[in-house]
């Protein structure tokens, strides 16, 4: 058989809701593959198999297995069925011999895992053995240490899996065991990667995106629609809320004096983000804030802004700086994307001088002369849903 065989971290540790989390992941992991013609994903002894045809193209699967949160490492494997009434390595020496012999290397070393305790052989034994073999049949040096080939051996009740080269995986936790968060994304560089990170652990992510129209372009929401597609391969299915903001924007600043409107703009996006996250069932607002980058995300700004909402405010980035966030941006794929010249309600009408440290009986008196419930329900009025899946539907 050939097939994909995953291992995970942090599940591992999960005591008894492994199971739950495990089958999360194989969930997670149908999802994912279901357009590669891939035939059947199991739950096996602390790793998952995913069984693949002989067409099912490797590449495409591989590049799509390092994207699921959970995955810790996978390797591509085939298998030879071992008998534990009448246990014999003979078969795996030939199998693997087969897979070795056309390669290139000098040394190599065998590494073999034993899932299931009552196989006659040690970890030990298999790996001396299938070693030795693999010496007479190359020519090739054991190297316990520095390896350039290591041989994989994973003896399970009715099978050995081998493989020859492992891939790392994204690490994290299976998307949708965290329950789903309301992200706030923007077309800029910070908020894709506090979603990613949310994902990451385990989160779906609800998008949530406010614009300047009609004082300013769609480009700021064609930039975020892309986002939105890049980080749905991270969790399959996505949905964006797009909310014109320019006309809430407009109001406010006709009715606050100019230092505050940043902070009016922040609270009142996270008052219709939290209407949109409670209709939508998430437990908690996320935002890409990081400490002291702008004005907004002052301490006391960042006190303020969240005092608006009774959602908890959740800030991955807050301890990052730009750097670090534009690296990992990189990473994930959403850089080339966020430094795309836009407009977005970001810029607009903010003033030359913002308050840096905003009392929050300020705001609240200049609040005091808004209807802000008539506010955010006009957001939630105009608010547009759009929806993605990966892999297309």
């Amino acid at each position: 058989m050939r097939c994909a065989i995953i291992h995970y971290h942090e599940l591992a540790l999960k005591g008894r809701n492994r199971p739950f989390f495990e089958q999360r992941l194989v969930k997670n992991l149908r999802l994912v593959l279901r357009d590669l013609g891939v035939r059947q994903v199991d739950a096996l002894h602390g790793r998952i198999r995913v069984a693949l045809t002989d067409d099912t193209p490797w590449e495409a699967v591989s590049e799509r297995l390092g994207r699921v949160f959970g995955i810790a490492h996978y390797s591509l494997a085939h298998s030879v069925p071992m008998d534990l009434a009448h246990p014999s390595l003979e078969a795996l020496k030939l199998a693997i011999g087969r897979e070795v012999a056309p390669l290139t290397f000098d040394t190599f070393r065998v590494s073999t895992k034993r899932a299931d305790k009552r196989f006659p052989f040690t970890s030990v034994d298999v790996d001396r053995e299938i070693g030795a073999h693999l010496c007479r049949l190359t020519g090739k040096k054991v190297s316990l240490g520095r390896p350039e080939l290591t041989v994989q051996i994973e003896l399970l009740t009715k099978a050995a899996y081998y493989s020859t080269k492992k891939e790392a995986g994204s690490g994290g936790l299976p998307v949708g065991i965290s329950g789903k968060v309301a992200c706030c994304i923007s077309g800029g560089i910070d908020s894709p990667v506090a979603a990613y990170r949310m994902m990451k652990r385990g989160c779906r992510a609800v998008f949530v995106h406010f614009h300047g129209r009609p004082y300013v372009s769609r480009a700021s929401e064609e930039k975020v629609r892309e986002l939105v597609q890049l980080l749905t391969r991270h969790q399959s299915y996505s949905r964006l809320y797009l909310v014109p903001f320019g006309d809430i924007q407009r109001q406010i600043v006709l009715g606050a004096p100019a230092a505050f409107r940043v902070v009016l703009y922040r609270r009142m996006m996270l008052r219709i983000a939290e209407e949109l996250a409670r209709k939508e069932r998430c437990w908690a607002l996320v935002t890409g804030d990081s400490l002291g980058q702008v004005a907004s995300q002052t301490p006391e700004n960042l006190s303020v802004v969240q005092e608006a909402v009774q959602l908890p405010v959740l800030r991955p980035l807050i301890g990052m700086d730009k750097i670090e966030i534009t690296e990992q941006a990189e990473r994930i794929g959403t850089f080339e994307t966020s430094i795309e010249p836009d407009q977005d309600c970001c810029t607009l009408f903010v003033p030359p001088h913002p308050s840096t440290k905003t009392s929050l009986d300020t705001i609240r008196k200049i609040e005091r002369g808004f209807d802000l419930v008539a506010l955010v329900k006009q957001g939630l009025e105009q608010a547009e849903l759009a929806e993605y899946s990966f892999p297309a539907r």
